[in-house]
């Protein structure tokens, strides 16, 4: 076997060499690592983030309102039998649920309702969603009578009692 015999000219360059290699790693530009870092980012679209949308003016907000409630309205009077009776109590539940809906009104559906006369299923949802909060906050209507108390307790008798 034959030995090597470090010499000093040969430790010398060798570590001289990973001294110049470790400062010329250390100092590397950060700002271009960080520019190249941020470019390449896509954002991709999320239909239910509403954050980004053009806020509804309140005059807009207003016109759908009152166009909301007078076709929820009319909806419900199509097959009522008793008219006059049933637009009040029709009018009170169409506003809860219109009053309910402006909360989280985009832009694009009062377009589409008040400029297209479209119906989009988000209003559609958001109309599911008012008319079972608003039925929740109403009492019930106790219109009918509730038997109060308890029917009289019948006296068992015999089998051969009722024929004697």
């Amino acid at each position: 076997m034959k030995s090597y015999k470090i010499n000093k000219n040969l430790l010398f360059a060798s570590l001289t060499s990973i001294v110049v290699a470790i400062l010329i790693g250390g100092c590397s530009d950060s700002d271009k690592a960080k520019e190249t870092a941020k470019a390449p980012v896509h954002e991709v679209f999320n239909p239910f983030d509403h954050s980004k949308d053009e806020p509804v003016t309140v005059d807009e907000k207003h016109k759908f309102h009152d166009a909301f409630a007078a076709q929820c309205v009319a909806r419900e009077l199509k097959n009522s039998v008793n008219v006059e009776e049933d637009i009040a109590r029709f009018t009170k539940s169409c506003e809860c649920v219109t009053t309910y809906m402006l909360k989280d009104l985009t832009d694009e559906e009062v377009e589409k309702y008040l400029a297209e006369h479209e119906n989009p299923r988000s209003l559609q949802i958001k109309f599911t969603g008012a008319a079972y909060h608003c039925a929740q906050q109403q009492p019930i209507d106790k219109g009918f009578k509730v038997y109060q108390q308890n029917p009289p307790v019948k006296k068992e008798e015999g089998f051969f009692s009722k024929f004697f």
